[in-house]
């Protein structure tokens, strides 16, 4: 890692410009360049972030890469680009148009940029993980996908809300690709170390359960014309936090599994430990029969699309 922290944003919408704030006002990194087709949009909330960090004091100027070459000598670079899931429309459905997007930027990234830890955060979130850790050929702890933060964070505000109480002290836990068959564990989530099953009943769990599995699209409901972004852009700035810190703290991530829980060559959402070179470590947790049976599902869904990309000769020279 260099001495002057620089994170890298491709895609300044909605959750690149919140991420980038989010970095700017914990002043977790000396520079954050912003990467995005609209130029004067990104500069305009450049400059709007590099003041603010001024107000709270921060070290942390936000710039702007006219080009991609000027993406240069990143540590961590965020890759939010791509369409957004609109109302109706699937995770599924965005497949091909963000593999090219995300095929795009990644070749731009490995040349500029090919020390950097890269952390996917556009959908479908698995199968651009998959494509982007492909396209560089970076080492597989160097392409870490956003979503286990964000879902846990979501089944815990779900907790929160059915308990009343509690807030701060809710640990959820959700393994599992970024979809409808995600694998929330309520075995594994606690109330101030208090177990679950202890302050809810089983029909609630299954509630919230099944809450967090739609939670992405619940908002999509509510905002009509985008997706969520406050909160997949703090998961985000927590994971980037995390590694330029080097905490080795263990958080949910998307990453390619290489014979962990019995899968090979497929991403999907397990506890890793985040430092300075990215996924360090991969934690591998005790599931029972009924978990082991979800997480299968899951990895089977991320497994479709990565066959819908051979298909389509997506990787065809690889």
């Amino acid at each position: 890692m260099s001495q002057g922290k620089r994170v890298g944003i491709v895609g300044a919408g909605n959750v690149g410009a919140t991420v980038a704030y989010s970095l700017a006002m914990l002043g977790s990194c000396h520079e954050i360049i912003l990467r995005d087709n609209k130029i004067d949009v990104a500069k305009g909330k450049a400059l709007d972030m590099s003041q603010a960090a001024s107000a709270v004091r921060s070290h942390t100027v936000v710039s702007v890469a006219e080009e991609m070459s000027d993406l240069v000598d990143c540590d961590v670079v965020v890759v939010t680009a791509g369409s957004p899931r609109l109302p109706g429309m699937s995770r599924d459905d965005l497949l091909m148009i963000n593999a090219n997007i995300t095929k795009d930027v990644i070749k731009g990234i490995a040349k500029y940029s090919p020390n950097a830890i890269v952390i996917m955060v556009s959908n479908p979130l698995d199968a651009m993980t998959y494509v982007a850790l492909k396209e560089s050929g970076f080492d597989r702890s160097r392409v870490i996908g956003m979503a286990g933060i964000l879902d846990s964070s979501r089944m815990a505000a779900f907790i929160q809300e059915k308990l009343g109480y509690g807030g701060g002290q809710i640990r959820a836990s959700v393994m599992g690709g970024h979809g409808d068959d995600m694998v929330p564990l309520p075995r594994y989530s606690t109330v101030a170390g208090v177990p679950l099953s202890d302050v809810l009943t089983q029909d609630e769990i299954d509630e919230i359960v099944d809450r967090t599995r739609h939670g992405g699209a619940e908002i999509v409901g509510y905002l009509k014309t985008g997706s969520a972004y406050y909160a997949p852009a703090k998961s985000t700035a927590i994971m980037v936090d995390a590694i330029l810190k080097d905490t080795k703290q263990i958080h949910p991530c998307a990453v390619c599994l290489d014979g962990e829980y019995g899968y090979n060559d497929v991403v999907s959402g397990v506890p890793v430990m985040l430092g300075a070179k990215g996924a360090e470590k991969i934690i591998e947790v005790t599931l029972d029969e009924k978990e082991n049976a979800m997480f299968a599902q899951s990895c089977a869904s991320v497994q479709t699309l990565i066959d819908t990309l051979n298909k389509n000769n997506f990787f065809e020279g690889k």
